[in-house]
């Protein structure tokens, strides 16, 4: 394995265990501030997008089985998002502040899908020309996976928070007396 290999693999290693410990305590809410996370994660992931393209090492997946993978990416990553979203654990104080815990089954889908991304990328390059599939489209779907999963795990975090915040009931919600 090249060092280059190994930098993903190291830099997981290092963050995967500061998630952890972040997560431990619930951490203050403020569903105002939900956008940012999303909005972050996908102009990154469009300028990665940008510069796969952009860079001539493929074409632009733009034939019916390479968006159809793309559309499958996307339909995966907000299912997985919606889950993580639901998985969150929201916790109201007395005061009416909003105190929210992740789920660890949520990073654990989050690393199950950075690693089988890391050991099936060289596989599937190149099966890709077997099956009349452009690696980008695979590649490209990988990181969709990702964008989708946060904007849809953001977006039902905000939907509950509201709703407990207006005095709704949610099934994954704790409310201090």
């Amino acid at each position: 394995m090249s060092q280059e290999q190994l930098i993903p693999l190291i830099v997981i290693a290092v963050v995967i265990p500061l998630v952890l410990l972040r997560n431990r305590r619930p951490r203050t809410l403020r569903p105002e501030f939900l956008w940012v996370s999303p909005l972050i994660v996908v102009l990154a992931i469009g300028g990665g997008l940008f510069a796969i393209n952009a860079s001539g090492k493929g074409a632009l997946p733009a034939d019916p089985l390479s968006l159809v993978i793309l559309a499958v990416g996307i339909a995966l990553g907000a299912a997985f998002g919606w889950q993580r979203g639901r998985m969150t654990t929201i916790h109201k104080e007395a005061d009416g502040v909003l105190k929210a815990q992740a789920s660890p089954i949520g990073l654990i889908i989050v690393i199950g899908v950075l690693l089988a991304r890391r050991a099936l990328q060289p596989w599937l390059e190149v099966h890709a020309a077997d099956w009349h599939v452009n690696p980008l489209a695979i590649i490209e779907a990988f990181m969709l996976f990702a964008a989708a999963m946060v904007v849809t795990q953001r977006v039902e975090m905000f939907i509950r928070a509201r709703n407990i915040r207006h005095g709704g009931t949610d099934a994954h919600v704790k409310v201090e007396a």
